[in-house]
């Protein structure tokens, strides 16, 4: 089997006296889709801003492709392929949904960073915007202003956007809040379409989207790790379903 692209060792995490993460060891396997799951206060938000580096850890390694980086900044996580959605930028609403994909190419690539002319000059940046877009299922809506999107366009949106920074790991935390049923059964079938290619790590309340997406799902129970396993494994264990799924979880 192959190294895992993503190592946590005893990650742990203290806010005064309330341990938010307790002792997290984790494997991410390359290309899985990796849910974690757990009730409110269970520490999820707060283990991906550990991964990303938005958080320094007390305690614990974390390690990207077998090379350290507990001590490696957020900025520099992201460019060794390490990209949070939903929380890796804000939307300009007054710039259009290609230009805002845009931006984030010109991140990446360090291409010109001057805002509106760039992005409508250079056929690199424009071409690798247009693909993200076309990743997300957003090419019609491209001339759009950002601010009139629909709440689940802007969810698909800040993914391209996350998608354009080429991430070997992506972070996604609850990408299907707020969205209808139809805007998340489509956001659903995106993130489908981008299993394999990527690696995901993804925080989600909705089991629907979970049990839907996930390879393995990893269980936090006030900040530790009670269950690792397939979806199949996890609806079956006692201890996850009295703590978290409940006796009828779907």
């Amino acid at each position: 089997m192959a190294d895992p692209i993503l190592r946590l060792e005893g990650l742990r995490k203290n806010f005064g006296g309330l341990r938010v993460t307790d002792d997290v060891t984790l494997e991410i396997e390359r290309g899985e889709v990796h849910a974690i799951i757990g009730p409110n206060g269970a520490g999820k938000t707060t283990l991906l801003n550990e991964i990303s580096g938005l958080l320094a850890v007390d305690a614990g390694r974390i390690l990207v492709d077998g090379s350290d980086v507990t001590a490696v900044p957020a900025h520099a996580r992201a460019r060794l392929g390490i990209a949070r959605s939903f929380q890796i930028t804000s939307i300009v609403p007054g710039f259009s949904v290609h230009e805002n994909a845009a931006l984030a190419v010109q991140a990446r690539t360090g291409s010109s960073f001057r805002f509106l002319r760039p992005a409508a000059g250079e056929r690199e940046t424009v071409a690798a915007a247009d693909d993200a877009l076309e990743q997300v299922g957003l090419s019609i809506r491209a001339r759009v202003p950002a601010g009139e999107l629909s709440h689940g366009e802007k969810r698909s949106l800040e993914l391209a956007i996350a998608l354009a920074l080429e991430p070997k790991l992506l972070l996604l935390d609850e990408p299907m809040a707020g969205t209808g049923r139809g805007e998340s059964e489509q956001l659903i079938e995106t993130l489908r379409g981008l299993k394999g290619r990527f690696t995901l790590v993804l925080v989600e309340h909705d089991m629907r989207a979970v049990f839907a997406l996930a390879d393995r799902i990893t269980v936090l129970v006030y900040g530790r790790v009670i269950a690792t396993g397939t979806p199949e494994a996890i609806r079956a264990n006692r201890e996850v379903r009295s703590a978290y799924l409940g006796e009828g979880a779907a």
